[in-house]
């Protein structure tokens, strides 16, 4: 089974904007990283538009993108929060909120015309952000004899490992950072030390 441990999402607070037959969709990528993240950025935005008609969004979180909601307020159903997650899903992203805030403009747009424009917004937002891969890490303690320190310092420099803290005392210790797929080789490596 492949290991994954790479993904991608925004870098920080992007905005989009479209208006539609005089309606005006303001639009925000947000990073984020767990449930109550979430809650407080939609909060923030229903304070900040608080005149606002609607303000639908959805979001995903997690390495392996099975962590996620959308929600329409109010708007006829998956007509808002589910073109919003497409947005998501299309662009392959996680730990991610995307807000769409409408203001009515006086001519209903009917179904398909709500979801082109929910769309719309929330793409507009993603073309505006920085898009950024980021790594899943995994945290190894090592612990060894002195004499075998440059032994440990090589396997270390070849798998691209970082080192968080070394401790060289009676026997040495050291806490490293690796990528996820790399950790069960960095083990392996290390073992004869340990």
């Amino acid at each position: 089974m492949k290991v994954i441990d790479i993904y991608k999402t925004v870098a920080k607070i992007s905005e989009g904007y479209i208006t539609e037959q005089r309606s005006k969709f303001i639009a925000y990528a947000v990073p984020v990283q767990t449930p109550e993240e979430v809650k407080t950025c939609i909060d923030n935005y229903r304070k900040q538009y608080y005149d606002a008609h609607h303000v639908c969004w959805a979001y995903m979180l997690g390495v392996e993108r099975k962590n996620f909601r959308a929600n329409d307020d109010g708007e006829p159903s998956s007509t808002a929060g589910k073109p919003i997650l497409g947005v998501i899903n299309s662009n392959e992203l996680t730990d991610v909120l995307i807000v769409v805030i409408r203001y009515f403009g006086g001519v209903k747009l009917g179904t398909s015309g709500l979801i082109v424009a929910y769309r719309a917004a929330a793409q507009n937002a993603v073309d505006n952000a920085e898009i950024i891969e980021k790594t899943v890490d995994e945290e190894i303690t090592v612990t060894f004899e002195y004499p075998f320190l440059n032994s440990v310092m090589r396997i270390v420099k070849e798998e691209n490992a970082v080192i968080i803290s070394q401790n060289f005392e009676m026997n040495c210790q050291m806490i490293l950072k690796i990528r996820k797929s790399g950790v069960e080789r960095l083990k392996s490596k290390l073992k004869s030390f340990n």
